[in-house]
């Protein structure tokens, strides 16, 4: 996998809105970026509205296509997800960040980037976003300046009953779960052999879960996996009569027949302590009957 070079002070970062328009100022995201020494440039859609969209599906790949054009620009963060990033990715030109790799960052439907990113061969980062910084925990942001200016970091955390134990190492891919199963097929497809795989959603029914990751077995996406990450699955809707089952209770019954470890309750997702992720990236993960850790390789 191709590493974009991490930042040093003095770097441009741009601060684009692929998806949805922003609720409220970003304030406090720029605030803190420079305070890690970097200069922040603000995209043409972060001020856009066209209906739910931070500008027409045109500015909005434009936006993001001056900004993987323009060699002085390190670091591109989405402000915020939503939905629009798969009515723009095939308008965008990502062949420049080929020869020019630079970080991208953000997570939920920035997913369909991540995806393209990983077909490609490139590293990018599962992180907050400048939407959601005000309720961040210190330790996702943390996590995520460590990641951009290349300090090492690991997760330990306890262990969780629902686990599956084991050790494996491989590549970390993944995201949403419903950009994951919404790209199956697509020219942004993953590819899954030998990989680790991270999921995470919200705002989803228990019976709609089911369906995508019995969706995601179905496609054999399971079949030679090395790991499973289980980040949140927040604000999950309900419906009557009950679906009966948990979440934890939905994957582990499609995955039981495979022998790779699972990791459950996993700190990143839709959720104040969102750490980062970099995908693309090899990683180890130890799922203990006490406490489980996941390191960079």
């Amino acid at each position: 996998m191709n590493q974009p070079p991490y930042l040093k002070k003095g770097d441009k970062i741009a601060i684009t809105c692929p998806a949805k328009i922003l609720k409220a100022p970003i304030t406090d995201a720029i605030k803190l970026l420079e305070s890690w020494g970097l200069e922040v440039v603000l995209g043409k859609t972060i001020d856009a509205v066209h209906h739910q969209f931070s500008g027409t599906d045109d500015v909005r790949a434009a936006d993001m296509q001056d900004f993987i054009n323009n060699e002085s620009i390190k670091a591109i963060i989405a402000a915020r997800g939503g939905y629009g990033c798969i009515r723009i990715i095939d308008k965008i030109d990502w062949t420049p960040l080929v020869l020019n790799p630079k970080w991208i960052i953000g997570f939920s439907d920035i997913t369909v980037f991540h995806m393209q990113l990983q077909a490609m061969s490139l590293q990018s980062l599962h992180a907050q976003m400048p939407s959601t910084v005000k309720e961040s925990s210190k330790e996702s942001l943390e996590t995520l300046r460590k990641a951009l200016f290349g300090e090492s970091f690991k997760y330990i955390f306890k262990y969780h009953k629902d686990n599956k134990l084991g050790t494996a190492s491989g590549e970390l891919i993944g995201g949403n779960l419903t950009l994951l199963t919404a790209c199956i097929n697509a020219v942004n497809d993953l590819d899954y052999t030998n990989k680790i795989l991270f999921i995470e959603d919200i705002g989803e029914y228990p019976y709609v879960i089911d369906r995508m990751i019995r969706t995601l077995d179905r496609a054999d996406k399971f079949k030679n996996l090395k790991g499973l990450i289980v980040g949140g699955f927040t604000d999950i809707k309900h419906n009557e009569p009950s679906f009966g089952y948990t979440i934890n209770e939905i994957i582990n019954t499609v995955i039981e027949k495979y022998d790779f470890p699972v990791c459950f309750n996993f700190p990143a997702g839709h959720i104040s302590d969102n750490k980062a992720l970099i995908f693309g990236k090899q990683v180890e993960m130890k799922i203990g009957s006490e406490e489980s850790e996941i390191y960079y390789l």
